[in-house]
């Protein structure tokens, strides 16, 4: 991958080829937008122009899936054997702990592990709430980015007051549970909870 492409970039890139080696055919600018979470159609169509100018994308004018990526660009994704994805941070799991972003740490995984129509990123875990799931305090969590989940899965769960978390999600009659895997640790409850995405891998560094 070029070294002067950046991290959003990256990950369009990155989406527009598993989509096409997936599918066959290029991801609309609509299908970008709401893979990577870009609301604006009007920001995603000027990172994919930005993108053409630097030799990076084709466009092919007159079609809705109109995009292809260079030759240099595609040998380099489809060529790899693993894909990095960014550390945005710390992730609580204990108290809710706000993550932050360091755009420039990334960390490679099996190309398996991500859903080829998904974005994804790591998070580093803080806390011992999840430590009967088998996730320890210094762990790095691989998330999938998305808005939904089934009872039970693994989430980071933004709050309503701003911070998130990472719990076991469960959906009652009318509230949402935040289960830890601690048996010291209590549960969180909220009316409402912004699922931020799902834990779908663990990477653990041992220290000699």
């Amino acid at each position: 991958m070029p070294a002067t492409v950046y991290s959003r970039e990256r990950q369009i890139l990155e989406f527009i080829s598993q989509f096409i080696q997936r599918y066959g055919y290029a991801p609309t600018l609509k299908e970008i937008g709401e893979a990577l979470g870009m609301a604006s159609p009007a920001t995603v169509h000027e990172h994919i122009d930005k993108l053409r100018q630097r030799g990076f994308i084709k466009k092919l004018d007159g079609t809705a899936r109109g995009l292809d990526l260079s030759d240099s660009v595609k040998s380099a994704l489809t060529g790899q054997t693993v894909i990095e994805l960014p550390v945005l941070g710390y992730i609580a799991a204990g108290a809710p702990l706000e993550p932050y972003t360091d755009p420039n740490f990334y960390m490679s995984v099996a190309p398996g592990m991500i859903s080829s129509n998904k974005p994804g990123y790591v998070l580093q875990v803080k806390g011992t709430s999840m430590i009967d799931d088998g996730i320890f305090d210094g762990d790095f969590v691989v998330i999938q980015h998305q808005q939904d989940a089934k009872n039970g899965d693994i989430v980071v769960a933004l709050l309503p007051n701003g911070l998130a978390t990472l719990k076991r999600i469960y959906f009652e009659k009318d509230r949402i549970k935040l289960m830890p895997a601690n048996t010291q640790m209590s549960p969180i409850f909220a009316t409402h909870v912004k699922i931020q995405g799902k834990v779908v891998g663990l990477i653990r560094k041992y220290q000699a």
